[in-house]
């Protein structure tokens, strides 16, 4: 089916065709060398369509659309060249019963030209395009192993990942720094854990039972207050 579809790509209603002469250089073709622009063999329609994955150019009355040339457009051969003096003028190689020949044709404005090389263009891609997507699936089919892609880390990347309401990762500090800083944690001695309520309790229960006699309070005996007495009165 995709083979009788058409698809027309281009539509130049005036397109001029000239004869000529044969290739004098290997470099390419001028336009000036083909005499009078004035002088064209043919005018008429020029056509560009697809056809499956082909593509022609046809050449037309632009009245009763008999047709006057066709061309079929292959990237890999000569059959579309551009002229090398002029951007308006290209060379065809067409065939008919198996013979082939070179004709000339130009365009009157620079934008039609233009519109005829992106038109051919863009049926390279996208026949490109289609064939490659045709070989993927196929492969597919048969199985066979599609490379993949290398997602792994090279040799000095990173990566972070920030988690929605933690606090971002420290850096790490470097080896030297640490080193530094675990020496000095060595130095210093740990401190011990405070003691508990009970064992403060016991401490201060056994200091007021340790105290020293002297701080104690307490009455004079009897004797002791008439010991005193008798001191006082003997002195006086």
């Amino acid at each position: 089916m995709d083979e009788e579809y058409e698809s027309v790509l281009l539509v130049i209603r005036e397109c001029l065709v000239y004869r000529i002469p044969p290739r004098t250089s290997s470099r390419g073709y001028r336009a000036q060398e083909w005499g009078d622009a004035g002088t064209f063999l043919w005018k008429g329609r020029l056509r560009v369509f697809a056809k499956g994955s082909k593509c022609f150019i046809r050449l037309e009355d632009s009245t009763t659309g008999e047709l006057f040339a066709e061309c079929l457009h292959d990237p890999a051969t000569n059959s579309v060249e551009p002229v090398l003096d002029s951007s308006r003028y290209f060379v065809l190689r067409i065939e008919d019963k198996g013979r082939h020949a070179f004709i000339g044709i130009g365009f009157q404005e620079r934008s039609e030209a233009f519109d005829f090389q992106v038109a051919l263009q863009d049926h390279v891609k996208h026949v490109k395009v289609e064939n490659e997507a045709k070989e993927r699936a196929e492969k597919e089919k048969e199985g066979v192993a599609l490379p993949k892609m290398d997602f792994s880390l090279k040799e000095g990347e990173t990566i972070s990942i920030n988690i929605g309401g933690h606090h971002p990762p420290r850096r790490s500090r470097p080896a030297s720094q640490t080193s530094s800083s675990s020496g000095a944690d060595q130095s210093i001695p740990f401190l011990p854990p405070p003691p508990s309520a009970a064992s403060m309790r016991q401490r201060l229960q056994r200091g007021t039972m340790d105290l020293p006699s002297a701080r104690r309070s307490r009455s004079p005996s009897p004797n002791e207050f008439g010991e005193f007495m008798d001191a006082n009165e003997s002195g006086s």
